[in-house]
């Protein structure tokens, strides 16, 4: 693992915030490895592509320039004529191509790390120039991978040039032998192949050194269990900060509070300043269970819910202030209050039958037993 200046381990990895400060500095994830094997690919693609436009042009050039007329031996400023003409010519027929590399390089440096500009990256640091520090990085981790990463390059390409000149030979030989124009045009397309297959073969490197740079870009941010402390300590000990987290705190416990009002049997009411949703499961709950309680603005916004959903509303104000004193919610009613939750209950299931099948209206119960202790009058 590795260590800060303090000898401290960072064993944790890095936080949403620390990613942010190290980006604004410039420290996102490069692979120098898939910028090259993308711009190397694209630009052989590209002069594959371009090959015979790139031989028309260059014939035309020779024909255009190498030929020299009685006139342009007499004039002293043909020479220069001719070599504006000659450049014309090259710009011309190398500006897509330019283009392409340059599109490509701009998109391939950002493939992984993403767009970033940071001035604080620019600015010039005392420390890159220590020698103590410079040898660190060569012989860190990066250091060991970038020379390991230069001999798999050395390999791999001289590797594969050294077998396509042997498959080539007598191509290359033949090119000496033929017509100026079917000359020209075999030597452009035999380049622009070799050059596709040379870039071709620098995908090995481009897969490796990827997740280097991943897992190397993640190690150097890894942080202490100190620092990831100090952190959580200044960001969530700002007064803002806990205010917006209380904030959807609560936000959540009332959505939830309220999500749970449709399924109460019963709610109980002041009838305007307090509101208490009871539910009974004879097969979960010992006895009746608070799924949602408020007063006052809260308390209608239940009342409302319970009303949407044809939830059985009962003014009952002893009894609801003492449920909603005595009881938190998801939690059972107290003992005191079994009596007068069960009469509740009782008149809401003739409550219901009376719906179902008519007859005489149940008559609501005067007084429910509330104790003297668990009053709030």
């Amino acid at each position: 693992m590795a260590e800060n200046e303090d000898g401290q381990e960072k064993s944790q990895e890095p936080t949403a915030r620390r990613r942010d400060q190290a980006r604004k500095k410039g420290q996102v994830a490069r692979s120098k490895e898939l910028a090259t094997f993308a711009v190397t690919l694209s630009g052989a693609a590209a002069l594959l592509l371009m090959a015979p436009h790139f031989g028309d042009t260059v014939q035309g050039m020779f024909s255009e320039n190498l030929v020299v007329s009685r006139e342009d031996v007499m004039d002293p400023t043909a020479l220069l004529r001719h070599l504006g003409q000659a450049i014309e010519s090259a710009l011309f027929m190398l500006a897509p191509f330019f283009a392409v590399m340059i599109v490509v390089a701009v998109l391939a440096s950002i493939a992984l790390g993403g767009l970033n500009f940071s001035a604080e990256a620019m600015q010039p640091k005392l420390s890159k120039m220590s020698p103590l520090k410079g040898l660190k990085r060569i012989f860190s981790p990066n250091g060991l991978m970038e020379l390991l990463k230069s001999l798999g390059k050395f390999l791999i390409v001289g590797g594969v040039t050294g077998l396509l000149i042997w498959l080539w030979m007598g191509d290359f030989l033949a090119l000496g032998r033929m017509e100026l124009e079917p000359a020209v045009r075999a030597g452009v397309s035999m380049v622009g192949w070799a050059s596709l297959l040379l870039a071709a073969s620098l995908v090995v490197m481009a897969i490796i050194d990827v997740p280097f740079q991943l897992w190397n870009h993640t190690r150097q941010l890894r942080m202490t269990q100190q620092e990831v402390r100090d952190e959580l300590k200044e960001t969530e000990g700002r007064p803002e900060v806990k205010g917006r987290i209380r904030q959807a705190q609560r936000e959540i416990a009332m959505r939830r509070m309220m999500a749970e009002v449709p399924k109460a049997d019963v709610i109980v009411t002041n009838p305007t300043h307090y509101a208490v949703a009871l539910r009974y499961d004879q097969g979960k709950h010992k006895a009746p269970v608070v799924v949602a309680k408020g007063a006052d603005l809260v308390a209608g916004n239940i009342r409302r819910v319970a009303s949407d959903h044809k939830v059985p509303i009962v003014e009952a104000p002893v009894l609801a202030r003492a449920v909603y004193y005595s009881t938190e919610l998801e939690q059972p009613i107290p003992a005191g209050l079994y009596l007068a939750v069960a009469q509740l209950l009782a008149y809401v299931f003739q409550l219901q039958v009376w719906e179902k099948e008519g007859g005489e209206h149940p008559p609501l119960p005067d007084e429910f037993p509330v104790p003297e202790d668990l009053r709030h009058d």
